[in-house]
């Protein structure tokens, strides 16, 4: 598989989007497509879909659309299935047709062969078996079952009509659809948006696996960093490619900069040098053919352009706590959850200065959590208590508090109205609410722009308390750096619920998880709790083990099998040292250690195959150490 755009780009009327778009995707790639808010990235997608939207671009190689064994392309459009009133099994089911169709056929072909034990028929019968393996057959229920659980539906869920659903959840049903139909390139745009944790954690090794080509827009820095190994950014209306994770695009962006502008000031360095001495010396009859000379050399100089800054235009404010509040600020006791009946129990407390990030699947009681503490909703049972002179600052992901029909200004003004025009002006500006963006009307804004009028209306009373929910939906990257780095400084308290584990990692210094009815609580931020929930998992999957190696291991023939991996493991190591050799002496090489960024990229590779050696190797004593534990069989 291989698609090619050269040289396009993408207008609307008289508007340039996109001037010169060289983009390139082929075989089992990951691409991620990123950059600001309203840079162009969903206009990219739909020129990959629709070819039509194309024409030439500014750059000087021929404007061409390259396309190479793509039977299909696969893109989340409107949600409009054929009919409503069939269950969501059958909707799903519709894209294994061939599978069942097979599935059909053989159940036939058995019957018949009872009857009639014909070589032809078991033929046939064998034929249509290694068809219907080659399709997966073996595992496609599984793969369904899993997907429909994921994605926060029950079993009952599957004999629903699809007309008994909401708008959200039908969006996830052809979601699913699009993911189990495997097209040949899958195009994204937001995948993560309304997913919780678990289910974006099961599509991240689900892409991760997926057999063909990915294009993803998202903002979901760790889900890209874990899936993705080519980024094209979108920044001033240009496209550069990054080769590599997110993780190594973010450091390698800073690299080229950082290479460029010195090559930049090198050069204008230069320049003034060979100017001043042609300006010295150009009237003197003796000097003045050497100062045209050096006129020249400035003249034949491939000039360097100064390299655009990083495109981190963003929110900041030095916001100030009216009143501290004591040093107990919450307490929480047996406090169960819910509407009509009880989603959650929990019991916690909260101390001045800390931040406690909620975590949890859809429909757990995050969110109902939230409005419990801030009244809008009255507990089922037990009690919570604030402490001494809590301030409260409640920001809803509804962001039901905002009026559609004001203007920016008006929204901040009236909410406080002691203040003078140029000091409503500075808070807005905070926000980046400039210019005539202040007398936009509430209801023209972007989801993004909505975020930072609530929270810049919340933060301008100088609460002591932050309750946030979901921050961080409709934020690009750069807008979500900027609101963390703005609560890392808050020297007040912070509750907030959000489903960005990125976000959740940088921020909380404990964690609430909602699983199974329960909130968890764990005293030392995510990655504390990632640690004890894998030790969980490791220790069922340990006892998991234990009781199939015990029942219904063959230890001979499970011997055989993992002296054949560990010799397997063995020639993979022995093959990546060889190339880390190569690549080594690569280093050596003049035209190579000269080149910047042929060093990096070659340390990098030097790098990754270090990695995979010791996980390589990793396995291969947790295969000896279970060839040893057979011997004791």
């Amino acid at each position: 598989m291989s698609y090619r755009i050269t040289n396009g780009s993408v207008s609307y009327g008289a508007d340039t989007i996109l001037e010169e778009i060289n983009f390139d995707v082929k075989d089992k790639e990951k691409v991620a497509i990123v950059g600001r808010n309203g840079s162009g990235k969903t206009t990219l997608l739909k020129a990959l879909i629709d070819n039509e939207l194309l024409s030439e671009g500014i750059g000087t190689e021929k404007f061409s659309i390259y396309k190479e064994s793509i039977k299909e392309i696969g893109y989340l459009k409107q949600i409009d299935f054929e009919d409503d009133n069939i269950t969501m099994l059958d909707e799903i089911l519709k894209v294994y047709r061939p599978i069942i169709e097979i599935e059909k056929k053989l159940e036939s072909l058995v019957i018949e062969m009872q009857k009639n034990s014909s070589e032809e028929l078991a033929k046939e019968y064998s034929k249509t078996l290694d068809r219907y393996e080659l399709l997966d057959g073996y595992t496609y229920k599984k793969e369904y079952e899993t997907a429909i659980s994921k994605f926060g539906f029950t079993s009952e869920d599957k004999n629903k009509k699809i007309s008994e659903f909401s708008g959200g959840q039908r969006t996830k049903i052809a979601f699913i659809k699009l993911l189990l139909s495997k097209p040949d390139l899958l195009i994204l745009d937001e995948p993560t948006n309304h997913l919780d944790i678990s289910a974006i954690e099961w599509l991240e090794g689900y892409l991760k696996d997926y057999p063909k080509a990915i294009v993803i827009v998202s903002h979901d820095r760790m889900f890209l960093n874990k899936i993705v190994d080519k980024i094209y950014e979108i920044e001033y209306g240009t496209i550069t490619e990054y080769s590599g994770n997110y993780e190594f695009f973010e450091k390698q962006k800073r690299i080229n900069y950082e290479k460029q502008l010195k090559d930049f000031e090198f050069q204008q360095k230069e320049i003034k040098r060979l100017q001043m001495i042609a300006d010295r010396f150009r009237y003197k009859p003796t000097k003045a053919r050497m100062a045209m000379s050096k006129l020249k050399q400035i003249e034949r100089m491939e000039k360097k352009e100064e390299p655009n800054k990083y495109d981190l235009k963003t929110f900041k404010t030095n916001f100030e706590i009216n009143t501290q509040s004591g040093n107990n600020v919450l307490s929480v006791k047996d406090l169960e959850i819910g509407y009509d009946k009880v989603l959650t129990k929990c019991s916690f407390d909260l101390y001045k200065g800390q931040k406690l990030g909620i975590i949890g699947s859809n429909g757990t009681g995050k969110s109902t959590l939230l409005k419990t503490l801030v009244g809008n909703l009255k507990p089922i049972s037990g009690k919570f208590e604030f402490g001494h002179k809590v301030e409260i600052g409640y920001f809803d992901q509804q962001m039901l508090g905002l009026n559609p029909e004001k203007t920016v200004f008006e929204e901040l003004y009236e909410e406080f109205p002691d203040l003078t025009v140029t000091e409503v002006r500075n808070s807005l500006a905070a926000f980046m609410f400039t210019g005539d963006d202040v007398f936009k009307k509430v209801n023209m804004l972007s989801g993004g722009e909505k975020v930072r009028l609530s929270i810049s209306k919340i933060l301008k009373k100088g609460p002591n308390l932050l309750i946030l929910d979901e921050p961080t939906n409709h934020m690009d990257i750069v807008g979500k750096e900027s609101l963390e780095n703005m609560l890392k400084e808050y020297k007040g308290t912070l509750i907030f619920v959000s489903h960005d584990r990125f976000f959740v990692n940088k921020i909380a210094d404990s964690i609430l998880s909602f699983e199974g009815g329960k909130a968890i609580y764990y005293p030392y931020g995510y990655e504390y709790y990632l640690e004890k929930r894998n030790e969980i998992s490791e220790e069922n999957i340990s006892i998991k083990k234990e009781k199939t190696v015990k029942q219904y291991i063959n230890p001979l023939k499970e011997k055989d099998k993992l002296e054949r991996k560990i010799k397997k493991l063995e020639e993979e190591i022995s093959k990546k040292e060889e190339e880390i050799s190569n690549l080594q002496n690569e280093l050596t090489k003049e035209e190579i250690y000269s080149d910047y960024i042929k060093v990096g990229e070659i340390q990098n590779n030097i790098d990754l195959l270090n990695k995979e050696i010791e996980e390589s190797m990793t396995l291969w004593e947790e295969c000896q150490k279970e060839i040893e534990e057979l011997g004791k069989i």
